[in-house]
């Protein structure tokens, strides 16, 4: 199954796999074209395909190997979670430049399945790769029978659709990272809920008003959704006020407490979280930063979401 994939780096990383699968595997993916079912149609200026959830038509052991490959492949801790999509575009359709960035629950991988006979280059519907939403695309990879295309979600995975002119069918396997879960979505939902930073210990306030004053809001917010966290976690104002500094730039804290170093680093982690998206490098470096200490109580539930065993 998709082996001796081809790598490339550029303009970000991914792979692809002339033919992927077998006779029999890709006519199961085709007849997923020809079954009842409801559509979802896109047609705005933007995107404009039809989706439909096809999950449980694929049978769980050839989920099973396709998710297999893709750890292999990617060399990440996937979750068990396998989301699969049929795409259709008609004539006319494109979907333009995106990166699909993995917010906080989302997807961190996809592979790409075409399932076009007899493609040719006046059919359209090639994949083209950017550097930026503003470049000329890098690379282009055509639509053609059986060919998987894989890679993973980040904020600059600049990719589209060129328009189609006749109908072009896809069949999109959706993988999570055991780091970034709907039970973190939803974890990190519950703990900045009515948020109001006027709940924040009023010796922060000096602090924010001098940050206010000459950094930029994004970073402000950021540092004022950290010093939240903590907060909510029970931790006293003295901690508040250093994670808040830490987040903000103003202060780098160093491992002098343990368990206010894993606080902070771990505040730090949930806003950047909740205001971006999941960033595969930084979440590394959180890991390793943290390796080696103790979870403490209370903050075990969240921990345990963003640093898996």
């Amino acid at each position: 199954m998709f082996s001796q994939p081809i790598h490339h780096d550029n303009p970000f990383p991914f792979f692809y796999v002339n033919s992927a699968f077998s006779e029999e595997q890709c006519a199961a993916l085709e007849d997923l074209f020809l079954q009842d079912g409801e559509w979802q149609h896109r047609d705005g200026a933007f995107y404009r395909c039809s989706l439909r959830d096809v999950t449980e038509y694929i049978p769980a052991a050839f989920q099973a190997e396709v998710l297999g490959r893709m750890r292999e492949i990617t060399g990440l801790p996937l979750t068990n979670r396998v989301l699969v999509t049929a795409q259709r575009m008609l004539p006319g359709q494109v979907i333009g430049i995106h990166s699909d960035r993995p917010l906080v629950g989302y997807e961190i991988a996809r592979l790409v399945v075409q399932l076009n006979q007899q493609w040719q280059a006046e059919h359209g519907g090639v994949l083209e790769l950017f550097a930026s939403p503003e470049s000329a695309a890098v690379c282009r990879v055509n639509p053609e029978y059986n060919k998987a295309f894989g890679f993973l979600l980040h904020a600059d995975s600049y990719h589209g659709v060129t328009e189609v002119t006749r109908p072009r069918q896809t069949v999109v396997f959706n993988f999570w990272h055991a780091a970034n879960t709907p039970a973190l979505a939803a974890h990190i939902q519950a703990l900045f809920a009515n948020m109001h930073f006027s709940e924040l210990p009023a010796a922060l306030d000096p602090v924010v008003s001098t940050a206010e004053s000459s950094l930029p809001e994004e970073t402000t917010f950021h540092a004022g959704t950290a010093a939240l966290a903590l907060h909510r976690w029970g931790y006293d104002e003295t901690t508040v006020i250093t994670g808040y500094r830490h987040s903000a730039g103003l202060a780098i804290y160093k491992n002098n407490d343990a368990e206010t170093y894993a606080a902070v680093l771990l505040a730090d982690w949930v806003a950047y979280l909740y205001r971006d998206s999941f960033d595969l490098a930084r979440w590394k470096t959180l890991r390793r930063e943290l390796e080696g200490i103790e979870m403490f109580t209370r903050l075990m539930p969240t921990w345990r979401l963003c640093l898996p065993e």
